[in-house]
């Protein structure tokens, strides 16, 4: 065994990397393409960072690449993500003019890699499209859709969708995300690595240093949402929560800590949305990282004695599932992939609306023992659950399944 699966090991036990191995061993060699739109900033290039990797230790041989775009081309997948997330949105025909040319220029740059592959994953909309100037594959080509798609603007799935049921199965989150499609669906969760520096035990000492950093008061209960500055992730009803704990006279202080992504061209107007909302209260620190600042996350998120993730619509969400490794119980938005997450009174609270976020962050506060508990459950459901070795392993079943034909139409969860 090697070094780095002898480390997953020592977290997983060693019956997971033998059942990895195995499904690894029908598929040594393959040629394995990912593509996204970014290489840092948000959940897929977190995740991507680490399976790939992973993949490769497993005996795979596997790429990662990067589709490039302009600005109305950025513009236009933002307004897409929207779009399937169910915010009514418009988009013009320049608009998907700027998305299927960006995608044809692409297509030309990664031709050889994407014609010699056994399996391409294509993660979210911005590549989609890319499968059109492809029509004679041998590879298998798989959507891995991230989002909630549950309920979309009718008029932009319908269009998407005839690029969409070109490849040969579908990957979702959750059952509830998944729209009808001509082939195999597969559900895997996404996941969180526990050797990555996001998540590793840390010193007490250097979780003490968020603290002087970023000039926290340790005397007063630290709340903490990290999250990219995006509506969805609803910072300003986040701190509207926050104001209302604070109104019981409560002593607390609030960290809002996220970055933005390349390929998200709205982060900027959140982000100074979120500044007017916190302007003028000392006790709200709102901390623009970089996407290297894994470390600095984790202490926070270990500092912290209450986590938020107030999304209204959230595809996963790996921050709730850091912070749940962590120990800590998450008070989450009751949407989308927190409710697989978050089980309610188990390992922390679903809310709605920020009155519901500020009475269970309340209870929290208050109940030091009860909030204990629900975080030795958050850990270990962690544990159970939404560990990268089980991510890989699922991605390992769904490539053999295709390789081997062993699919029918219906939905297959992984």
């Amino acid at each position: 065994m090697s070094d780095l699966l002898s480390q997953y090991a020592e977290v997983v036990g060693e019956q997971e990397i033998r059942h990895m191995r195995a499904l690894a061993k029908g598929l040594h060699g393959a040629r394995v393409v990912h593509v996204n739109s970014t290489k840092s900033g948000g959940g897929v290039a977190e995740l991507l960072n680490r399976i790939v990797p992973l993949q490769k230790e497993l005996g795979l041989d596997v790429e990662w690449e990067i589709i490039e775009g302009k600005s109305d081309f950025f513009v236009t997948t933002k307004n897409i993500h929207n779009a399937l997330q169910g915010t009514p949105v418009t988009l013009s025909e320049p608009m998907w003019k700027a998305y299927e040319e960006t995608n044809r220029a692409n297509a030309e740059m990664l031709e050889n890699k994407l014609k010699e592959a056994d399996f391409v994953f294509i993660h979210d909309p911005q590549p989609a499209a890319l499968i059109n100037h492809f029509p004679q594959r041998s590879a298998k080509w798989i959507w891995r859709c991230h989002i909630d798609v549950s309920t979309p603007q009718p008029s932009v799935w319908r269009r998407l969708e005839r690029t969409i049921s070109k490849y040969d199965a579908s990957i979702f989150s959750l059952a509830q995300f998944a729209q009808a499609l001509p082939h195999p669906q597969y559900l895997i969760t996404p996941s969180i690595d526990p050797l990555s520096e996001k998540n590793i035990d840390l010193p007490q000492e250097e979780i003490e240093t968020v603290f002087d950093r970023f000039n926290l008061d340790r005397k007063k209960p630290l709340l903490l949402q990290v999250s990219r500055f995006d509506r969805f992730k609803d910072p300003l009803g986040v701190i509207e929560a926050y104001k209302n704990v604070k109104s019981f006279q409560e002593s607390v202080q609030l960290v809002l800590a996220g970055g933005g992504a390349s390929d998200d061209p709205e982060g900027g107007t959140v982000l100074g949305e979120v500044f007017e909302a916190a302007k003028g209260d000392p006790d709200i620190h709102v901390l623009e990282l970089p996407p290297t600042a894994n470390r600095t996350i984790n202490a926070l998120q270990r500092a912290a004695d209450v986590v938020l993730q107030k999304s209204l619509r959230e595809g996963f969400g790996l921050t709730v599932t850091e912070a749940l490794w962590k120990y800590k119980p998450v008070v989450g938005g009751d949407t989308g992939g927190i409710r697989l997450q978050v089980i309610d009174r188990f390992n922390g609270f679903r809310v709605r609306t920020p009155e519901g976020a500020a009475l269970r962050m309340r209870y929290l506060l208050h109940h030091h023992g009860k909030a204990k508990r629900m975080g030795q459950n958050a850990h270990n459901f962690v544990k159970d659950n939404f560990l990268i070795t089980q991510q890989v392993r699922n991605y390992l079943a769904l490539m053999m399944s295709l390789k081997e034909g062993e699919v029918s139409r219906l939905e297959v969860v992984v």
